[in-house]
């Protein structure tokens, strides 16, 4: 799936609380505005640096196994909110390039700011940012913080020392 209308909303989803977060978004912006959803999962064949990869014998099966996982997250998100159009597919490539050429005819592309790696989290999120960067439509960037609402805050935080920035 590379090519996408300027009434869909493309989501990028890597399986994290925040892309999570960001397909919710996307879900109710579809729902305000008419539009279709196409979420989208990035993958790469690299058997030297991947561990999926290796213990994967083909591109073809990494592909099937991300696209069950963005189903099964799709579906579970999907069941929270009224129904909306909606396309799925996988990618093949590195995240950022991938989903910046996906998305090129979008109305839209939504991220989580932070993605599924712990590193990541630490960080602005190197995929948003590139996004941003090189996104030739909108790019909206939902917070972290809007994935981690849906869970308890631990005992030591609280909402005044948080600031999740603008929404781009």
């Amino acid at each position: 799936m590379t090519t996408v209308g300027q009434d869909e909303i493309v989501v990028g989803v890597d399986g994290s609380a925040a892309s999570a977060a960001a397909l919710r978004w996307g879900l109710a912006e579809a729902r305000a505005s008419g539009r279709t959803v196409v979420t989208l999962r990035a993958w790469t064949f690299d058997p030297l640096g991947d561990l999926e990869s290796v213990v994967s014998r083909s591109p073809a099966e990494i592909a099937a196994r991300y696209q069950r996982e963005l189903d099964t997250m799709v579906a579970t998100v999907r069941a929270e909110g009224e129904p909306v159009l909606m396309r799925t597919g996988t990618v093949e490539g590195a995240p950022g390039p991938a989903l910046v050429r996906a998305s090129a005819g979008a109305a839209m592309l939504v991220l989580g700011s932070h993605g599924h790696s712990r590193v990541l989290r630490m960080l602005v999120g190197s995929v948003s940012a590139y996004c941003l960067r090189q996104s030739r439509c909108p790019v909206v960037i939902v917070p972290a913080r809007s994935a981690e609402e849906r869970e308890p805050l631990p005992e030591d935080e609280t909402a005044d020392t948080y600031y999740p920035g603008p929404l781009l």
